[in-house]
């Protein structure tokens, strides 16, 4: 079972590691991969070019921002009502059941997210949560966060009245403008996608964004920018050795409330999709 919303990447300078599109190709999940012009022989040389699109522009110096938002407009000239835009970073993607991770051998989840998210009418942005977030024999998680960050592996309503914006934190910032505005987010736990770090990968952002010298803290840049666009709910702090923001999302846990769209049942009982659990070798 496939996703029916379009599936995109956005990818720089990565054709050699390629981590979510060969995970993609994994699990046959139909996607599109976004690229600069200059690089477009170094992917066409290694993926389907029927699955690359070549960007109008190039080195533009803002981050993945231009880009995504490229991605915003072809899928709504394409007709769908809501997208996937996926980091070009993520290993893999898992199911979380009883606090036990299982690799997926599908795109079933992805599926199942959209089933969710389009039982409410109000739900702008959901997606999956970091598979570090949500270790295994960790305290019991909900299946889903309401009302938080979404970042990395997202699926987003199109018709909203945002674009992507800024240079740095640009996932948390439109969840918080969405969250600001009235709409709910939904982070999945029940489905998980494990990230790379940033600023771990050579590519994307690393070289152009986040690169550091001596006279320049890029996670303590990162920070301040968020906390400039967000004053009411942001704070610079340090923890675990670094720089970063802290994010109060507290405020829009009592005032954004689910609403069910008109004539939607929701049957009881559990509904797998044909999902089974099974352990193999280097299951996790």
């Amino acid at each position: 079972m496939n996703p029916k919303y379009p599936v995109y990447i956005i990818s720089k300078g990565r054709w050699k590691i390629r981590k979510t599109s060969k995970e993609l190709e994994r699990i046959n999940v139909p996607y599109h991969i976004v690229v600069e012009p200059q690089e477009y022989d170094n992917y066409a040389a290694v993926i389907d070019p029927e699955k690359i699109h070549t960007l109008p522009f190039s080195n533009l110096g803002q981050g993945s921002i231009p880009a995504r938002n490229w991605v915003w407009e072809h899928s709504i000239s394409i007709g769908a009502k809501r997208h996937w835009i996926l980091d070009d970073n993520i290993r893999c993607f898992l199911r979380l059941n009883r606090n036990q991770q299982y690799y997926v051998s599908s795109g079933t989840i992805f599926k199942a997210a959209e089933d969710f998210t389009d039982r409410y009418e109000n739900i702008a942005i959901s997606g999956f949560n970091y598979a570090f977030l949500a270790p295994q024999a960790s305290p019991k998680l909900p299946v889903f966060y309401l009302n938080t960050r979404v970042y990395s592996c997202i699926l987003i309503k199109n018709d909203l009245p945002y674009r992507w914006r800024g240079r740095y934190n640009e996932d948390t910032d439109l969840s918080l403008r969405v969250l600001k505005d009235g709409w709910c987010t939904i982070l999945f736990n029940a489905f998980l996608a494990h990230k790379e770090n940033t600023m771990t990968m050579e590519g994307g952002n690393t070289d152009q964004l986040y690169k550091q010298d001596e006279d320049f803290d890029g996670r303590l840049e990162m920070a301040e920018s968020l906390q400039k666009q967000h004053p009411d709910v942001t704070k610079v702090i340090w923890r675990w050795g670094r720089w970063q923001h802290h994010v109060n999302y507290k405020p829009f846990l009592k005032k954004n409330k689910l609403k069910l769209k008109s004539g939607i049942k929701i049957k009881q009982g559990i509904d797998n999709y044909g999902m089974k659990l099974r352990r193999t070798n280097g299951q996790k």
